[in-house]
């Protein structure tokens, strides 16, 4: 159980991808978190765009339905497939806009910073974060991988999201765009 003296938030994390799209929503006072709901949205459509909306539509449905207060979501990467990473970020983007449609607020992490958050280091394995997620939030459950990531996307915010509390504004840095 949360302790009721902190302020407990419900986060929303986004795993975007073309095909598959994993989400995490965790419950978090910065200090604990506790698993709310997890999955894996199978994109539907035969050509992107028909793709793109229907992350759009199941994305803003989980958001309806769950009511989290803050969203959180990886940042494209590029490895060697151009067209995959223009592809995954379009699909971040459908996602983002349906958090902002929702007016929630959106917060961005890489990879590395998810992974470095929630396993020790920013070259985790894939397994490596499904084992972490279900040590850290107690499931008694085989986690798939986008889920996985969705939830480690999350627990990552929630982690900021304390740390920056600690920091006052005046001794913030400016990063990339963000406050930190």
């Amino acid at each position: 159980m949360l302790d009721s003296r902190n302020t407990v938030i419900r986060i929303l994390g986004i795993d975007p991808g073309s095909r598959q799209t994993g989400y995490g929503i965790i419950d978090s006072d910065g200090s604990k978190s506790i698993h709310v709901a997890s999955g894996c949205i199978y994109v539907k459509g035969d050509n992107l765009p028909e793709r793109l909306g229907n992350i759009f539509s199941r994305v803003s449905e989980i958001i309806t339905e769950w009511q989290p207060v803050e969203m959180s979501i990886e940042q494209v990467f590029v490895n060697k497939n151009v067209d995959s990473a223009l592809k995954l970020g379009q699909a971040r983007g459908a996602a983002i806009c349906a958090g902002v449609q929702l007016n929630l607020p959106v917060n961005e992490y890489t990879p590395k910073a998810v992974k470095s958050a929630v396993v020790g280091t920013g070259n985790a394995t894939k397994e490596q974060v499904q084992h972490m997620m279900a040590m850290l939030l107690s499931l008694n459950k085989d986690l798939q991988a986008d889920e996985a990531d969705g939830l480690a996307i999350a627990l990552c915010h929630a982690h900021n999201r304390k740390l920056a509390g600690k920091i006052p504004l005046s001794a913030r840095r400016r990063s990339k765009g963000r406050w930190l």
